[in-house]
């Protein structure tokens, strides 16, 4: 037989030899036939075809017996060095993915180890290769993007109206307005930030528009104050306090002056968990509640800004408005056969929605504490506002509470509060009021100083109370050392610089003296140089010199 001729007969082959005979009669000699031409093809006996037909149709396995097992190492032992890669591979990963190579864990653990809590383990060398080692790290699911995987979304809904609220910031695309309410000439022109709270239950938005630098505490409470409060619109009926306000873990979260609001007004606040603070979760799963309604007025609303752009916050703000209560609320729910508005309308609690307090009640609570001493004529200045507070505070520390929204100021002081006080402006008038009002602190002071005018102390605390029957003996002499005043005396220089310091002392040159004078002074100087005695003698001449001049006269 021709060697080129293949001995294995292939599938199709015989699945057609198969159909062939199928065709024929049981009894045909061409059935012989069929099996001979195609023994003869393939250069094999006609019974090695009979043996292949009879092995077609047999089961057989698909895999060998021991698929998906490893075969270099026993299972336990390289699952142990898979996680140990895998572990390092983790350990390694910093905050852009990047860590090390499945080959470069290889070598570290084959060359030196890796230290566990069971000690040192090392890998032999020549035993774990690469694709052996990631086949196994995907087959068991200790591969990196298994093992940095978020856990499962929870979705949460409130069961009632205004339980929960969510509440962020996003910069408006419109970026910045022509006309803003005012601009800080030290930080440029401000930008356009749209504010949002959204209930959680029916998907309900109110939002705002605000210019400011960067997210503060003090338009955040302005707005959170408009949304809670009655709208002047009565087809806008979403008003009330929520149970909770859910926010990002921003500078508003972490403002001492908004946790005081939120507490006096009743009001719980959650603020997301910070990435890597839960594990391999990001952050919150329910910022789409929120982030929904932005791009939503984004998409749908300040497009048409192309073709009419808002001059001022308060044209911006009635636009939206018009849109969120005709257009967004009005939209079907996101899972309820009905609107938004609807859905909060007809799921408030039992007990009716909290109302909101007044402005100034809210003035009130958002009052931002701070610690300053009190000057000593009991006032205390604020950017540039002078206050007056209680004469007991002058020159203590205290804990002013200034508020956001007016000019009241109060202030804590040994567990109290004081206030309100008001801006003063300059100093106290004359003839209105030389001393403060008498206060605790000053009676105190009082009886004070009466109780150590009237106390006395016996003289045996000076003179002692112990009696001597024989007199003490004569204490000894000390040595001693005789000071030198003379050392420390300070000298001129010299004759000139002497004279020098006399014409100062006088207020007039010496050559304009009479000769007797001059000769005077270089008498004295010739004696000595000591500053002390010479303007001593020198000034008691030139006043004896005066005084004799005088009677003569």
């Amino acid at each position: 037989m021709p060697s080129g001729r293949r001995k294995a007969i292939p599938t199709d082959s015989l699945m057609q030899l198969r159909q062939r005979l199928d065709r024929l009669p049981k009894k045909s000699p061409e059935r012989a036939a069929q099996v001979v031409a195609i023994a003869e093809l393939y250069g094999v006996s006609p019974s090695t075809v009979y043996r292949a037909l009879n092995f077609i149709h047999k089961p057989h396995a698909a895999h060998r017996a021991d698929h998906g097992k490893p075969r270099v190492l026993q299972q336990a032992e390289l699952e142990r060095y898979c996680e140990l890669i895998a572990a390092l591979k983790l350990r390694t990963t910093n905050k852009q993915g990047r860590h090390l190579s499945t080959r470069r864990a290889i070598e570290l653990l084959e060359d030196y180890g890796v230290e566990t809590v069971q000690g040192l383990i090392k890998a032999p060398k020549g035993v774990l290769s690469r694709p052996t080692v990631n086949r196994y790290l995907s087959l068991w699911r200790l591969d990196q993007a298994r093992l940095l995987r978020q856990p499962p979304a929870t979705r949460f809904q409130a069961a009632h109206s205004n339980d929960c609220w969510q509440f962020d910031l996003s910069p408006s695309d419109l970026k910045h307005i022509d006309k803003p309410e005012w601009v800080d000439p030290a930080r440029g022109e401000p930008t356009l930030m749209l504010f949002s709270v959204v209930d959680d239950r029916s998907g309900v938005a109110y939002q705002e528009y605000h210019c400011v630098y960067g997210e503060d505490a003090e338009s955040a409470l302005r707005f959170l104050f408009n949304a809670m409060a009655p709208k002047a619109d009565p087809t806008f009926p979403f008003q009330g306090r929520p149970k909770m306000i859910y926010l990002d873990n921003g500078p508003v979260a972490k403002r001492r002056v908004f946790q005081n609001v939120m507490q006096a007004l009743g009001i719980e606040w959650q603020t997301h968990i910070p990435a890597g603070r839960d594990g391999t979760r990001t952050t919150a799963r329910s910022k789409g509640k929120v982030e929904r309604p932005f791009r939503t007025v984004k998409e749908a609303h300040e497009t048409l800004y192309h073709f009419h752009k808002p001059e001022t916050e308060a044209q911006a703000n009635e636009w939206l408005l018009r849109y969120l209560v005709r257009t967004y609320n009005v939209q079907d729910h996101r899972s309820e056969p009905h609107s938004r508005i609807e859905d909060w309308l007809a799921n408030l609690p039992a007990e009716g929605l909290r109302e909101m307090c007044t402005w100034e009640q809210f003035c009130r609570f958002a009052r931002e504490p701070e610690r300053r001493k009190v000057g000593v004529d009991a006032r205390v200045t604020i950017e540039g506002t002078a206050y007056e507070v209680e004469p007991d505070m002058a020159g203590e520390t205290v804990v002013l509470l200034w508020g956001l929204f007016d000019d009241e100021l109060y202030a804590e002081f040994g567990g109290a509060r004081f206030g309100p006080y008001y801006p003063v402006t300059g100093p106290i008038p004359l003839h209105r009021y030389r001393t403060f009002k008498r206060g605790k602190a000053d009676e105190r002071s009082d009886r004070i100083r009466s109780l150590a005018d009237q106390l006395g102390l016996p003289i045996a605390a000076l003179a002692g109370d112990d009696v001597r029957l024989t007199p003490p003996a004569a204490p000894m002499a000390l040595p001693r050392q005789p000071f030198d005043p003379e050392v420390h005396e300070y000298r001129f220089p010299s004759a000139i610089a002497a004279k020098l310091a006399i014409a100062d002392d006088l207020a007039q040159p010496l050559a304009k003296l009479p000769p007797e004078d001059q000769t005077f002074i270089h008498q004295v100087l010739s004696e000595t140089l000591t500053r002390r005695i010479v303007l001593e003698r020198i000034r008691g001449y030139f006043r004896h010199k005066k005084a004799g001049e005088e009677h003569a006269g």
